[in-house]
């Protein structure tokens, strides 16, 4: 049950977090458009290209160590300095190529990637502590802080006259407010801070040579179908490519949440030998790891279009690559579930042949794809990908675990979803034929309210499972007295 709410409550945050987040994209994408938004994501997903030479999954191998429960401190200061030490590593390269930087992102940015890149790093060994010391909750609470503090910084500096710094000064300060309330849990938690000794860098380096191409497989995820767009096509269509995105990815963060929250239990776990309980905590996260992406999926569809036409009229032509992102987001999902155990039984070896797998499918597919056909080829390209990662990780997961395929309680979430997409496109074609509410946010928030309850309230006749985990989950007392 601590796990569910612990969950919850993550979920919640990132929910949160996402709302703050959309709300200050659709007013920058109303007063500043699409143009600098593709600048500002160019410059982020350099950024994140960028953290892996200074993570080389160093936030993951302290997360794991730290879980463990021994020799923290050590491992604390080890991790620390390995991260700082890459940092100025990658400072240097920024430094070195700045004129071939300013050149593709088309602004002088340049400085602004380092400073990014400082607080990206910082905070990810913050969350990575968080992590390992079982206080995911209050990671989960720092991201609505983080992203607040971005939206709110970025939305007064355009306010003021700024208009493309803006968005790079607001992310700093976001991040900074985050990593200094991170930092003050993480201090009352943690042991007295140790100096290490070669056996903590040796058990840091262990894991982290593996686990490093999973940080890169999140990074490319993310951002190698911008990176690689922006050789191709204008910053205008990188921004409403970059929307699209940031819509679809709204609906993984219940998967995130879920396995964010189950790393540190499996991995105690695991140092029991206990694999049949890591067994059922596998499937319980395939239970619902697509729980909201599978309606998601569906709806996005068919509201897509109106979803997009919020931010902007140049952003509906968006549509198809929103619907192929968040199928994309559905196979990332279940995946994220299945490399989350592998990571967590100490078999970042086999996490890390998926993730090579998808690294080199993903970054293929996208410069033959988007060369190809342009930007339909990114979102294609990493839809297949990230399908082909997920059937490897699923082979992987099953030869080290034995569990069960939930087939049964995913097939009874897309049936609730299919119900509930039917019921959506009747009220849409209800609106369009006779204009009802006249105010396209106004229909969208309806269908979406709609759909959700409908989907929802079908799904918890159907299932007997997700009943019990919602009465198990939420702090009322859903029983009924006789």
């Amino acid at each position: 049950m601590r796990l569910g709410q612990t969950s919850l409550l993550y979920f919640s945050s990132k929910i949160f977090a996402s709302f703050l987040g959309a709300l200050a994209t659709v007013y920058i994408a109303r007063i500043l458009g699409s143009e600098p938004l593709g600048v500002y994501n160019l410059v982020i997903g350099l950024v994140s290209w960028f953290a892996i030479l200074g993570r080389v999954g160093v936030s993951k191998a302290i997360a794991k160590r730290v879980s463990e429960g021994s020799d923290k401190g050590e491992y604390v200061v080890a991790g620390t300095i390995v991260i700082l030490f890459m940092f100025l590593f990658a400072t240097a390269v920024l430094v070195f190529f700045r004129d071939q930087i300013v050149g593709y992102v088309g602004y002088p940015a340049t400085g602004y990637i380092i400073f990014i890149l400082f607080v990206v790093l910082l905070n990810g060994l913050v969350d990575s502590l968080l992590t390992g010391l079982h206080l995911v909750h209050i990671s989960g609470v720092l991201s609505p802080l983080r992203t607040g503090g971005r939206a709110l910084a970025q939305v007064s500096l355009i306010i003021a006259g700024v208009s493309t710094a803006s968005l790079f000064i607001g992310h700093i300060v976001g991040y900074l407010a985050a990593i200094g309330i991170g930092s003050y849990y993480v201090m009352r938690n943690i042991p007295d801070l140790s100096r290490p000794d070669q056996d903590h860098f040796g058990d840091l380096f262990d894991f982290a040579k593996f686990s490093w191409l999973g940080s890169l497989q999140s990074r490319m995820f993310s951002y190698t179908d911008i990176i690689v767009l922006g050789f191709f096509v204008s910053s205008g269509l990188v921004g409403v490519y970059a929307v699209a995105w940031n819509v679809a990815h709204f609906f993984i963060l219940f998967s995130g949440a879920l396995s964010t929250t189950l790393f540190p239990e499996m991995s105690s776990i695991s140092t029991q030998n206990d694999s049949q309980a890591v067994g059922r905590i596998v499937e319980q996260s395939l239970s619902f790891g697509g729980l909201f992406l599978i309606p998601g999926f569906l709806g996005g569809a068919i509201i897509g279009e109106r979803v997009l036409r919020i931010y902007g009229p140049e952003f509906p032509k968006g549509v198809t690559i929103l619907t192929l992102l968040i199928l994309a987001n559905l196979f990332m999902g279940y995946q994220d579930q299945l490399l989350n155990t592998l990571n967590a039984v100490n078999h970042p070896e086999l996490a890390f042949r998926v993730n090579i797998v998808f690294v080199g499918s993903n970054l293929s597919l996208n410069v033959v794809l988007v060369y190809l056909y342009g930007w339909i080829g990114a979102a294609i390209a990493t839809t297949v990908s990230v399908a082909i990662s997920l059937a490897l990780a699923y082979w992987h997961v099953n030869s080290v675990i034995e569990f069960n395929l939930p087939v049964d309680e995913i097939s009874k979430q897309w049936f609730a979803a299919i119900l509930m997409s039917g019921v959506v496109y009747g009220g849409l074609w209800i609106e369009s034929t006779y204009r009802i509410l006249h105010h396209n946010v106004a229909t969208v928030l309806l269908l979406v309210g709609i759909g959700a309850s409908v989907y929802l309230i079908c799904l918890f006749g159907i299932s007997a499972e997700f009943r019990e985990t919602v009465k198990r989950n939420v702090p009322i007392d859903m029983s009924v007295s006789r």
